[in-house]
Order: structure tokens, then C-alpha cells, then sequence
């Protein structure tokens, strides 16, 4: 997840991401990191059947330098477009 200047990322996991995503964009939980930063824009997501290969690649994803974070996004979203609209089809 960014903003819509692509200046802050966020990382996490779920097994509902367009459950969460909306969360997201709805500041549901008004105190969350990505309400503080008005992050509401998915940018780059990954699918996982194994909640411990989730996990793993999340924090190995995390441990990633910025350049690195914005590599891989740029991989599957050249444009930094908001994919939400596409995880819900």
C-alpha cells in the first residue's frame, strides 16, 4: 500500500486482501499506520496458499532497502496504478 504521492510503502499480509484493502481505503481502523499516512492505494500484491510462505515472504519483503521495495513494485506496476479494482474481478 502507498499514497498518492507513492512516498510511504506498507507491507502486510491477509487472507482477504480485498477485504482489507477496502479497510484500507476506508480508514476502518482510524488509529492504523496506514490511516495515519493515508495509504489507500495497492501498488503490489502477491498470492500465497500457505500462510507460512505468506509470512515468510512478507518479511523478506519488509527486510528490503526502499530502492529494492520499489523495484519489485515496478516489476508488476511500472506505474504505481491502483490495483484494487483488479483484485475484485
Amino acid at each position: 500500500m502507498t499514497n498518492k504521492y507513492d512516498k510511504v510503502l506498507y507491507v502486510g499480509i491477509s487472507s482477504n486482501l480485498a477485504g482489507r484493502v477496502y479497510d484500507h481505503k476506508n480508514k476502518t481502523f482510524p488509529k492504523s499506520f496506514t490511516a495515519s499516512y493515508n495509504l489507500n492505494k495497492l501498488v503490489y500484491f502477491e498470492d500465497y496458499y500457505d500462510v507460512h510462505q505468506a509470512i515468510a515472504r512478507e518479511k523478506q519483503i519488509k527486510g528490503l532497502l526502499r530502492k529494492k521495495k520499489i523495484e519489485l513494485i515496478k516489476s508488476m506496476n511500472p506505474n504505481f496504478e491502483d490495483l484494487y479494482e483488479q483484485i475484485l474481478q
